[in-house]
């Protein structure tokens, strides 16, 4: 329906992955060409993303500059950022409609920077109305603008062999490791573990796949 409303071809869908198993993977139609991650932000995943932040600064990592990051300013806009995330790195894969609102937006934020693209997104009615149309229409009350959410999206992408993550709360990508199309949901499944592993007692963890049709 999101996609839709974006000016998506239906080649692509959104599918839930029901659980980390082995046997419930294979559930998943593949190819999958991204992953988004909804977790809660606790004090220990705020501990370990400041650790993590010094130690990138202090090793350095490989990010190629193909991949497409944005940094989020809009609260509770992460589903968004999430998406576009997971859209503008597999764009080459998607079929627009001619007059897709994210389209444009893809093509007019691409030569700009993570800080300049969310700028734009928050002039940027066309999304920014669809994330709120669709926030509705959930079964859940949709959150006021200033209420404090602990829940967070992001994307698992591959990007030129290599697994990202991108969440717009970040200074940068996260680069983690190789990986390939056909074990990219396996890949991005193990990295998901690591958020789960570090809150043992959350149960609010929810991955979504964004699969061939």
């Amino acid at each position: 329906q999101f996609l839709k409303q974006l000016g998506i071809h239906p080649d692509w869908q959104f599918v839930d992955v029901y659980g980390m198993e082995p046997e419930l993977l294979s559930m998943v139609p593949r190819p999958v060409c991204a992953v988004l991650l909804l977790f809660p932000i606790t004090e220990k995943y705020e501990t370990f993303r400041t650790e993590e932040e010094e130690r990138i600064k202090a090793k350095g990592q490989d990010v190629k500059s193909s991949v497409y990051f944005m940094k989020q300013t809009i609260n509770n806009a992460c589903g968004t950022i999430g998406l576009i995330h997971a859209i503008a790195n597999n764009r080459d894969k998607m079929n627009f409609e001619t007059n897709s609102s994210l389209k444009k937006f893809l093509e007019d934020s691409l030569s700009m920077t993570p800080e300049e693209r969310a700028k734009y997104l928050e002039t940027y009615e066309a999304i920014r109305v669809t994330h709120e149309c669709s926030a509705h229409e959930g079964q859940t009350e949709a959150p006021s603008i200033d209420e404090k959410v602990d829940l967070h999206f992001i994307a698992l992408v591959n990007v030129g062999g290599h697994l990202y993550e991108l969440d717009g709360r970040k200074p940068f990508p996260i680069n983690h490791g190789e990986t390939s199309d056909d074990s990219f949901l396996e890949d991005a499944i193990e990295v998901c573990k690591k958020f789960m592993e570090r809150d043992p007692e959350e149960l609010r963890f929810n991955a979504i796949a964004l699969s061939a049709a």
